[in-house]
C-alpha cells in the first residue's frame, strides 16, 4: 500500500522491538480483509475521529491515508520511545510520499492533500475532494486512554485483544464509541501457528507454544472466536467478519523486504516460551527451522480474524 520509506531516525529507542514491527508491515499489509475494510468505509462520517490502541510504529497512519480517510487521529500506545519513534518516522515517510505534512510539538502533526471521495447523501451522487488528518501520538494505557474518550466514531484495535481480558477491553473500548460508532479488531490472533516444511515435534511445539501464551494473565491465543462470541451478546452487530492470516513464503529463495527477520523473531519468541521439559526435541526444532530461515525455504502461516462491529445507535 504505498511505498516505503526507508529513511532512519536517531533516538534512543529498542531496534529489535522497532525492526521487528517495522519487518511485519509487509505481512500485514497483504493480511487485512479487503472486504470488511470495504464496509469499514463505507460505514465511516465524513472526517471520523478515531483511537488507535497500540499504536506501534504508528504504521495505521499511512493506510488510512491510502484509504482517503481524513478527520482526527489519536495513537495510543505504553511506549515513549515508540511514540518518539511513530511521530518521527511515519511524519518523514509521509513526507517522502509527497503528502504535505505539518509538525507540532507533543508529537503531533496534520497531513493535508489526502485524496478522497465525498459522498452527497441527499443525491447519492459522489465527487472527488480532499481533507486532512489531524495526527496526534500519545503514551498511555490503552484502558485510561479509551475511558477518558467519548463519542469516538472509530477505534482500532491491531493485534491487541489477544493481550487483555476481552471482557474488561470491550466494556471500556465500545464506551468510548458515540451511538453507531465502528469498533475495528483487525488481524486478532487465534490459535494456530504453521510452520513448513513439516517437523516430527511440529505438533508439540504448537501445543506448547499456545500453552504458554494461555499461562500468562490476560493472554489469550484464541482470542479471535471468543472475541466473536462476546461481541454476539452486545446490543449492536458485527457488520463483517473474515480471515486475515499472517502468510510468509519466500520466492525463489528469498524474503519480500525484512520478513526474513520477522520469522527470526518469532522463532526467537518460540524459544523464550517453550522448554525442554515441554517438548525434548525443540533444540532440534530451532535449528533446523533457524536453517531453513537461512536457506529460504521456511514458510509460515498464522491464523487470524479481522473483524469489524458497530455499535447500537441508541445509548444504552
Amino acid at each position: 500500500m504505498g511505498e516505503s520509506y526507508t529513511g532512519t531516525v536517531k533516538m534512543d529507542v529498542d531496534h529489535a522491538l522497532v525492526r521487528y514491527l517495522e519487518a511485519k508491515r509487509t505481512v500485514d499489509d497483504r493480511s487485512f480483509s479487503r472486504r470488511v475494510r470495504e464496509i469499514l468505509t463505507e460505514l465511516l462520517p465524513p472526517e471520523p475521529q478515531i483511537i488507535d490502541i497500540g499504536a506501534g510504529t504508528g504504521a495505521t497512519v499511512p493506510r488510512l491515508l491510502d484509504l482517503g480517510i481524513g478527520g482526527s487521529y489519536r495513537g495510543i500506545d505504553s511506549s515513549e520511545q515508540l511514540t518518539a519513534y511513530a511521530h518521527a518516522v511515519r511524519s518523514r515517510e509521509l513526507r517522502f510520499r509527497d503528502f504535505e505534512v505539518t509538525t507540532a510539538p507533543e508529537y503531533k502533526f496534520t497531513v493535508s492533500n489526502i485524496s478522497g471521495t465525498d459522498t452527497d447523501t441527499d443525491t447519492n451522487t459522489t465527487s472527488d475532494a480532499e481533507s486532512s488528518l489531524d495526527v496526534v501520538f500519545e503514551t498511555d494505557d490503552a484502558l485510561a486512554a479509551a475511558s477518558d474518550a467519548d463519542d469516538i466514531d472509530l477505534l482500532m484495535a491491531q493485534q491487541f485483544m489477544d493481550l487483555v481480558p476481552i471482557e474488561q477491553a470491550l466494556g471500556v473500548f465500545l464506551d468510548a464509541l458515540r451511538p453507531g460508532g465502528l469498533a475495528y479488531f483487525p488481524l486478532t490472533f487465534d490459535g494456530t501457528t504453521v510452520f513448513q516444511p513439516d517437523h516430527p515435534a511440529d505438533d508439540a511445539v504448537e501445543t506448547a507454544y499456545h500453552d504458554a501464551i494461555d499461562a500468562v494473565p490476560d493472554r489469550d491465543s484464541h482470542a479471535g472466536r471468543h472475541l466473536l462470541d462476546t461481541l454476539r451478546n452486545r446490543p449492536g452487530a458485527v457488520r463483517a467478519v473474515d480471515a486475515a492470516d499472517a502468510v510468509v513464503y519466500p520466492q525463489e529463495n528469498r524474503y519480500t523486504g525484512d520478513e526474513q527477520y520477522y520469522l527470526q523473531q518469532l522463532l526467537t519468541f518460540v524459544e523464550e516460551t517453550v522448554t525442554s521439559d515441554a517438548v525434548p526435541e525443540i533444540d532440534d526444532w530451532l535449528a533446523s527451522r533457524r536453517q531453513q530461515i537461512s536457506d529460504g525455504v521456511l514458510s509460515y502461516v498464522g491464523h487470524r480474524y479481522d473483524i469489524l462491529y458497530q455499535t447500537s445507535t441508541e445509548r444504552s
